[in-house]
């Protein structure tokens, strides 16, 4: 839907990241003058690097958007299905866990692929210019207009911006200026660990060394390593370990100290990195932030988007997708209100607010899942029993296929988590649950649990599957 006056109406996006080059197809196929600007050189003539980039897990909300982008066919080409999680012991031994029912994946994306993909796209457009190498250095929060400094030149250019989307990222400086107003609230949070990217190569015939169609991973207590597959016949590793401690990255000062640290907790993984030394020494050692701001808007005309309003770890896979998701909600209240943003952007920072903060709990959630709980054999009696009373009650839906496989409001997927939690707190608690896990008892348990038909009373509002769509207290 093109609104009537966005040809003679102008939108800056601030990053030309996935998110940013995203929302600029959305931008200009509803026929808005488009200007991004990016801080980096452009990727598409300086080429995509590795080293901190973690493989993209994508899900049904990233899938909607790369359709509705028009890229989704050229996405699925190199898309390569992950239905489970393929465990890795010490001991080398491996077990498979799906995700969700069968025909269910996620699947692995180059992170890079994917942002050349959506330069293309947008840059397609006539009415789409991009500016690289240029730094947003102040955001005027009384006139509209902002500045960016031409790092090639070292030149300042003020340019008018009656519309700012800022999707810079999660050190957001758009946000940064925002940080600087009355009652902005913002906060960061650092997890205790970093992330190395790593690489498993493919064997001379280009084939996968390992099983292709599953994320890895070799969950060692408080710490990790994870695999994903590309369509080159290789694997994007990324290792996650605390920065200090008995077992961390401060430990590992040597060649050998790398050797010994993987033939201790990943001996199956070392035969398969023949690069396994020059990788970690070439490959930076990154953090992982956790953003919260609000409001994610000013005066109707400056809206944070992606990473830059809500930053999240990325251990439900989530971050991308999330992102995405801002964007194709976005659209979709831009259609319903006619292009009217004085009233678009408040109201939409008002309702994704609430999601933004659910999914970075559930990230946090999800990273003792796979780093600890996966190994838990009452960890995987859980997931048994929760497939077997999704398979008995359809309406039942599992929280990790939820916020996965479906379009459920992560604050919706949030409050099921800590119902479900209950839940199963209260079967696995029964006599004898592991060998009589699909009995009468757990039966009676969830029974007990539901209300109303198969509806669940959560903090006293109802919600319910209503055609596919999700209502909460009867509202959509």
């Amino acid at each position: 839907m093109t609104n009537q006056n966005a040809s003679q109406q102008k939108a800056i996006v601030v990053g030309a990241g996935l998110v940013g080059s995203l929302w600029a197809v959305f931008l200009a196929r509803r026929g808005y003058q488009v200007e991004v600007y990016e801080r980096r050189p452009d990727m598409r003539a300086a080429g995509y690097s590795g080293g901190r980039s973690i493989n993209l897990a994508m899900s049904e909300r990233g899938w909607k958007a790369v359709e509705q982008a028009g890229i989704r066919e050229k996405i699925e080409k190199v898309a390569i299905p992950m239905p489970g999680r393929m465990m890795h012991s010490v001991a080398g031994e491996m077990t498979f866990q799906p995700y969700g029912k069968e025909g269910q994946a996620i699947y692995s994306v180059s992170r890079g692929g994917l942002n050349l993909e959506l330069l293309n796209i947008a840059a397609s457009f006539p009415n789409v210019q991009f500016f690289f190498d240029h730094r947003c250095v102040e955001v005027d929060l009384e006139n509209p207009v902002i500045t960016f400094e031409d790092m090639k030149t070292n030149a300042l250019k003020t340019v008018e911006a009656p519309l700012i989307f800022a999707a810079d990222g999660a050190f957001s400086a758009v946000r940064y200026a925002l940080q600087r107003t009355d009652r902005f609230n913002y906060t960061q949070f650092y997890l205790e660990h970093g992330y190395k990217e790593l690489t498993i190569p493919p064997n001379a015939d280009g084939s996968h060394r390992m099983q292709q169609n599953a994320l890895h991973i070799w969950p060692r207590g408080n710490f990790m390593l994870i695999a994903l597959p590309n369509a080159d016949g290789s694997f994007t590793c990324t290792l996650f370990l605390p920065f200090e401690g008995e077992v961390a990255f401060e430990k590992i000062k040597t060649d050998a100290d790398v050797s010994a640290f993987f033939q201790q907790y990943f001996p199956d993984a070392v035969p398969l990195m023949p690069t396994l030394i020059k990788d970690f020494w070439q490959n930076p050692t990154s953090s992982l932030v956790t953003v919260k701001c609000a409001p994610w808007q000013w005066q109707s005309r400056i809206l944070l988007i992606g990473d830059a309003a809500h930053a999240i770890v990325p251990f439900y896979g989530q971050g991308m997708n999330a992102g995405f998701e801002d964007c194709t909600i976005l659209a979709a209240m831009h259609d319903e209100m006619g292009g009217d943003w004085q009233h678009i952007l408040p109201e939409f920072a008002r309702r994704r607010k609430a999601d933004g903060d659910a999914i970075a709990e559930l990230a946090q959630r999800n990273f003792i899942e796979m780093r600890d709980l996966v190994a838990d054999p009452k960890f995987l009696l859980r997931k048994k029993i929760a497939a077997r009373l999704h398979e008995q009650h359809p309406d039942f839906l599992p929280v990790y296929s939820m916020v996965t496989f479906s379009n459920t409001p992560y604050h919706i997927a949030l409050r099921e988590d800590d119902a479900q939690n209950d839940l199963f707190r209260q079967i696995l608690s029964l006599d004898n649950v592991e060998n009589e896990w699909d009995g009468a008892g757990v039966e009676q348990v969830f029974k007990r649990w539901t209300v109303d038909g198969g509806r669940w009373t959560v903090d006293g509002g109802r919600w319910t599957v209503d055609g596919g769509q999700w209502t909460v207290d009867g509202r959509r």
